[in-house]
């Protein structure tokens, strides 16, 4: 009886020791998070000519807008780690033609596919303001637009004083405002806030001052090339436009002049694993 005691203790105690042989292990799963690849924190005394471009327009070229586009340093500076964008009135009677303004992009030189896309600035003031941070579709010599696809992560028409836009515009809507939003936001002028999207393969999700705080979604259930052009890279681009079709909707107050849209950096981030 105590050898069948013995005998019983011993086989339980092996089986035991073997539990971890007999069950297979479950590897971790995989953790990933969004890392910065990419910014520009304004931190030089000029513009990173790697990372930007001047486009350079007259008035009218798009949106019935008054401005030039120029590289003068009337018009944009660096200074103390931020981007200014300037309005200057070349006209004492103002009018269109007689501005001057700067519009930067990134086309072919930082350009990206998916992740956080994020600027922090603080907008102008008064009646014909129309600054806006942006993307567009790489491929738009080649499609043109709307088929390569504009994302508005921020639009600021300043006769609706303190309200923020964002919008998305496709083939499938030929440049319709369908897909936007405005958002209340009492100190667009006077802080700086951080206007971004999360862009994955199915959807773009606009936020204010942080990820969480979602202010616009835009995910078409069903997919085509006209909705989804958004599965490619896209430059970003920097302007600060007077009047227009939407700027000037309720006319250009001719005594506001100089104004700037001062932006204290732009990031991209990524999905990487950690």
């Amino acid at each position: 009886m105590k050898f069948k005691l013995i005998l019983i203790l011993v086989l339980i105690s092996l089986l035991s020791c073997n539990k971890d042989e007999l069950e297979p292990t479950t590897n971790p799963p995989l953790v990933f998070e969004y890392q910065l690849i990419w910014e520009d924190e304004f931190n030089g005394s000029d513009i990173n000519r790697d990372d930007w471009t001047f486009e350079i327009w007259n008035a009218g070229h798009v949106n019935n807008e008054w401005q030039k586009y120029v590289e003068s340093d009337d018009n944009y500076k660096v200074e103390n780690g931020k981007l200014h964008i300037t309005v200057t009135k070349t006209d004492p009677l103002g009018g269109f033609g007689n501005y001057n303004s700067t519009r930067l992009i990134s086309k072919n030189k930082q350009e990206f596919k998916y992740g956080r896309i994020e600027f922090k600035a603080k907008m102008p003031s008064g009646r014909g303001t129309w600054p806006a941070l942006w993307m567009l579709g790489s491929n738009i010599d080649e499609v043109s637009w709307p088929k390569c696809g504009e994302i508005d992560v921020l639009e600021y028409v300043g006769y609706q004083e303190n309200k923020i836009h964002n919008n998305i515009h496709t083939q499938d809507d030929y440049g319709a405002t369908a897909n936007g939003e405005a958002i209340n936001l009492s100190t667009a002028e006077e802080n700086f806030h951080i206007y971004g999207i999360t862009w994955t393969s199915s959807k773009i999700e606009f936020y204010l001052d942080d990820p969480t705080n979602i202010t616009n979604t835009y995910k078409p259930s069903n997919r085509t090339e006209d909705n989804w052009p958004f599965s490619q890279d896209f430059f970003i681009i920097m302007n600060f436009a007077v009047g227009g079709i939407w700027g000037g909707l309720q006319g250009v107050d001719e005594t506001i002049w100089p104004q700037t849209m001062e932006v204290d950096y732009v990031k991209v981030y990524q999905l990487m694993q950690i």
